[in-house]
């Protein structure tokens, strides 16, 4: 059997840029600090010398309800920068975060000058409400306008990694290495530490059927340890969803990665049903890719003599019952066909086609060897 997907030759992406602010970023706050002061004494003097001790009494509760607030607000239009800014700095958007509570984040970071400047160039673009959360890689001291349409661009420091469904881990490994900063040595010392990447003690070590398959974005704070454990929290999240378990997790994992590798489109729930009712015969499961996976090499490589092993675990031909461990990271799909297979008394399967992916079921032996010739005959055309 050959496997579909190869892993991502992409680059690395280069290590981010410091989040140190220049000196003169660091005056500059302080000038405006300086600023705001006097701003708010001559304000306070004002209302004092109109409203007298009861002025006084009022100012001193009113300050203390707008601690943080922006009174730059008072003084006409809010504090901004202009150009393009200065130093890179990485800022993070929260998930869910406000135009107000993105305004704060990029005025603490000193992104732009105000919280009102920002809230005003955030009212008046087109489409702003859509920018997304993440980290981003913005400029000390930029103009309110420029910082929102950086925002729009979506253009994030995070690096998205995609694991396939039917990866095995050594796939998994190979695709994080070739497209994150983490090393091939970091993420599998990372999974020789079960505890600490949250992995099940039912599945004994091994994060084979683990590793959740669907698309994950690492930070550029984040570990590997992060990114592993977020994967095998999203498989207990699914499996939890579809109600298995905690006791049946990893035989269901193994069962499905086997349903991952061995059916077509279309065929999962009956692939699974002849996984039950061979396992219900006390029958070897007999699937070359059980095999395939224990080898490491594709099933056509496989000698008689291997598939005879009886010694070695991942002999389907000879060992009755699951293989000790999944043979790849199934995805929901196959998790569901294990959990509720149609009904039907399959013990064999023929894919008859391979580029439509026809494949015929039977209990009846004599069928079987039909299918298999039926297969044959399309082998012998398309060669």
């Amino acid at each position: 059997m050959t496997d579909l997907f190869e892993p991502s030759t992409a680059q690395r992406p280069t290590a981010p840029p410091s989040r140190a602010r220049s000196s003169a970023s660091k005056r500059a706050a302080r000038k405006r600090r300086r600023r705001r002061q006097q701003r708010t004494a001559v304000i306070m003097v004002v209302l004092l010398g109109l409203l007298g001790a009861g002025g006084y009494i009022f100012w001193d509760r009113l300050s203390s309800s707008l601690d943080g607030f922006d009174l730059a607000l008072f003084n006409g239009a809010p504090e901004d920068y202009e150009g393009p800014g200065a130093d890179p700095v990485q800022v993070v958007i929260p998930e869910g975060a406000t135009g107000s509570q993105m305004g704060q984040v990029l005025a603490e970071a000193d992104v732009v000058a105000s919280v009102g400047a920002f809230n005003d160039a955030f009212e008046s673009a087109p489409g702003a409400a859509g920018i997304q959360p993440g980290t981003y890689e913005l400029h000390t001291q930029m103009s309110a306008s420029g910082a929102v349409e950086a925002l729009l661009t979506n253009e994030k420091v995070e690096t998205e990694v995609t694991i396939p469904e039917g990866y095995t881990v050594e796939q998994v490994v190979d695709r994080v290495a070739s497209i994150t900063e983490f090393s091939r040595e970091a993420i599998e010392e990372a999974l020789a530490d079960p505890k600490a990447i949250g992995l099940p003690k039912a599945a004994d070590g091994n994060a084979e059927g683990w590793l959740f398959p669907k698309t994950y974005n690492v930070q550029p704070d984040d570990e590997v340890t992060d990114l592993l454990s977020t994967m095998i929290d999203q498989t207990k999240a699914e499996l939890d969803s579809l109600g298995v378990d905690k006791d049946d997790r990893q035989d269901v994992l193994t069962k499905a990665s086997i349903v991952e590798k061995e059916a077509p489109d279309g065929y999962r729930g009956e692939v699974a049903r002849v996984i039950e009712n061979r396992l219900d015969r006390g029958s070897p499961l007999g699937m070359d890719a059980v095999d395939a996976y224990g080898r490491q090499k594709p099933a056509d490589q496989i000698t008689v003599s291997e598939f005879n092993d009886s010694d070695f675990p991942y002999a389907s031909r000879q060992q009755v019952g699951l293989p000790p461990t999944p043979i790849s990271n199934p995805g929901v799909a196959s998790v569901e066909a294990v959990i509720d297979p149609p009904e039907g008394g399959w013990i064999w399967y023929v894919t008859v086609n391979l580029n439509t992916g026809e494949t015929k079921f039977t209990d009846n032996y004599s069928e079987f060897e039909q299918f298999k010739s039926e297969y044959q005959a399309w082998q012998a055309e398309n060669n």
